[in-house]
Order: C-alpha cells, then sequence, then structure tokens
C-alpha cells in the first residue's frame, strides 16, 4: 500500500468536516434558516458541535493522537473560516465564536474524548 493511499482515508472526515463547515458559512443571511427564540441557541450550538466533529476528525488523522495540535488546527480553521465569512452578503466574522463557541466545541470534545476513550486506547497502541 502506497503512503498516499495510507494518509487519505484518516483524513477524508477532517476534509469532509471542512467543506461542511465551508458551505455552511456560505450561505448569506437570507439563505439561513430562522429557528424564532432559539436562533441563537441553536446557531452557537451547531458552532460548538461542527467544530468539535472537526477537532475529532483531525485528532483521527494525526499521528499518535495529538491532542492539542488537533484542538490548534480546529481553531485555525475556525479563524479562516470566519475571515471567509467576512465576504459574504449579510454575514459578518465574530472573533467570540473562534474564541468561545468554536474553541469551546473542539476543547470539550476533545477533553471528553481523552477522559472516555483516549487514556484506554493510548495503552493498546503501545
Amino acid at each position: 500500500m502506497s503512503k498516499f493511499s495510507a494518509i487519505v482515508p484518516r483524513w477524508l472526515p477532517a476534509l469532509l468536516m471542512m467543506i461542511a463547515i465551508f458551505a455552511f458559512s456560505s450561505r448569506t443571511s437570507n439563505e439561513l434558516p430562522n429557528f424564532g427564540g432559539w436562533d441563537y441557541f441553536v446557531k452557537k450550538s451547531a458552532h460548538g458541535v461542527g467544530y468539535g466533529l472537526l477537532a475529532i476528525s483531525y485528532l483521527r488523522a494525526l499521528p499518535r493522537r495529538n491532542y492539542v495540535l488537533a484542538w490548534f488546527l480546529a481553531v485555525l480553521y475556525s479563524a479562516t473560516d470566519e475571515f471567509h465569512q467576512s465576504f459574504v452578503p449579510g454575514r459578518h466574522a465574530a472573533i467570540t465564536d473562534v474564541l468561545v463557541f468554536d474553541n469551546l466545541g473542539a476543547m470539550i470534545t476533545l477533553f471528553l474524548h481523552h477522559r472516555f476513550y483516549g487514556a484506554n486506547h493510548e495503552k493498546e497502541i503501545q
């Protein structure tokens, strides 16, 4: 098996998550659904869930389960995506999305993974 064919399956979930996040943030404000009184909660929760899934997919792709690097890559992608969103009509970039919702989503998900799965899995790898 070539190195390329071994790497691609590991990185495919991260690539698909990045494409999904990019697609959602490319939608204009008129194209976004409105959830009424729950709108803020639903959309900010989606930030946390999306970046939590992205962080886990990075963790899966990285060698040796590097939690810090997976978190960093998720937050870095979040910052670049907020910048991209600033060019979408009716949307704006919000540093709070990066520093609070996306960051916490990635951190909490990685913490839970390490707490309930990571420590046992590390023993199995060695």
